[in-house]
């Protein structure tokens, strides 16, 4: 009896190929995907890599969150965090009605405040408090941005439609962060700001390389790099510079282009040591540590796994770095330690994950993914793994 009660990406993949009359060596000849590693992959014998997925994905003309199983709609449901989505969805709807005279908006500075606080409380891992003010400070920042008409409103709002889109990403609704970054675009515009502007592409290309769409993330990271040369020098524009590179990193490394994607780290690593740890800066927590991780990310879709765990044990992750990108690299250790067949080790990173940032695991794809191949190895599971999947599959 499995202890997570849903479809794995290999089942999926299985159904969805049966529905397109494709046979399994029709599905490996188009996407690329060796025939014994795809039966292996859809029996549930090997666990579909981020690669495969994407490469499967693309071939029957489907996005990859269809496969991965996103968003968890039964889970947001019992945790009450899927009827605090339409109301963001509202609030991006009115960005160019002007200033809603209903609404009395409070000075700037007070919205600036509030919007950074948004943004630690979401490095912090607390999803269901910023998914439940987003939608009412970005309905008052729009009024704010629309009566006083300098560029400082719209950074807000552009900061604020920023973090409309990672709630939508850490809940898994693509559709929502894509609507969240063409409203960040369309303040940063008006803001004049070429960093945002960088950043905006940044972000749109994580869209892409979720969505296992490389080639043209790639091309985005090329003209975020090219927009954030226009800005004047500053911390943040190298900050939005270094963080393009590793953005980068990782879409060469899933495309299995090695060459390119140690050369984005490298790139990365250069800026981390010129100016240093910036974990606020934007709130990308860019720097050393940024790069360590990101190349474990690198290594494990290069699918050198054994190397992407070396490198993780050697990271001394800062006490006071976010716990939403803390939590994020354990869970991405633990997929490499899972495909290096060290179970018990992988199980002991995904409670990492968990202790640190509970509401952000829950709704990881990778945290599922990996518990799900764990308990697919068919070996006794201790009530504490059980317990585990109970977690992800119920109310919290």
């Amino acid at each position: 009896m499995h202890a997570l009660p849903q479809d794995r990406p290999g089942v999926r993949i299985a159904r969805l190929r049966r529905e397109r009359h494709l046979t399994q060596r029709g599905l490996s000849d188009l996407s690329g995907i060796p025939y014994n590693t795809l039966i292996k992959i859809e029996q549930g014998k090997l666990e579909a890599t981020p690669y495969a997925v994407a490469r499967c994905a693309h071939a029957m003309n489907v996005e990859v969150s269809t496969i991965m199983g996103q968003p968890y709609k039964d889970d947001l449901r019992a945790d009450e965090l899927d009827v605090l989505i339409r109301p963001i969805r509202e609030s991006l709807d009115v960005y160019d009605l002007g200033a809603d005279p209903d609404i009395a908006p409070r000075p700037l500075q007070t919205l600036h405040e509030e919007s950074e606080a948004l943004c630690a409380a979401v490095r912090a891992g607390e999803i269901k408090k910023v998914a439940s003010d987003v939608a009412g400070l970005i309905e008052e920042t729009t009024t704010a941005a629309h009566m006083h008409g300098g560029s400082d409103g719209w950074l807000i709002l552009a900061s604020l439609y920023r973090t409309s889109y990672d709630v939508a990403t850490k809940l898994g609704y693509a559709d929502l962060a894509q609507l969240s970054l063409a409203r960040l675009d369309w303040a940063a515009q008006r803001a004049s700001d070429a960093v945002f502007g960088g950043a905006y592409q940044y972000f749109r290309a994580l869209t892409y390389l979720r969505e296992g769409k490389l080639r043209t993330g790639q091309r985005l990271i090329d003209l975020g790099l090219r927009t954030i040369e226009q800005a004047d020098s500053s911390q943040a524009r190298e900050v939005v510079k270094g963080q393009l590179h590793l953005g980068g990193s990782v879409m060469a490394g899933r495309a299995h282009d090695e060459a390119q994607a140690l050369g984005h780290l490298a790139e990365a690593g250069n800026i981390a040591d010129r100016i240093g740890e910036s974990p606020t800066v934007l709130w990308m927590a860019f720097g050393g540590t940024n790069v360590g991780v990101h190349r474990v990310s690198v290594l494990a879709e290069l699918d050198k796994y054994d190397k992407a765990v070396e490198t993780a044990n050697e990271i001394v992750i800062p006490h006071d770095w976010p716990k939403s990108r803390t939590s994020h690299h354990w869970a991405e250790v633990a997929r490499s330690q899972m495909w290096l067949g060290k179970l018990d080790a992988s199980f002991e990173s995904l409670l990492k994950a968990r202790k640190i940032a509970p509401q952000q695991a829950k709704y990881h794809a990778t945290v599922r993914e990996t518990y799900a191949g764990l308990e697919a190895a068919h070996r006794r599971l201790p009530n504490t793994f059980l317990s585990y999947g109970s977690w992800l599959s119920t109310q919290t």
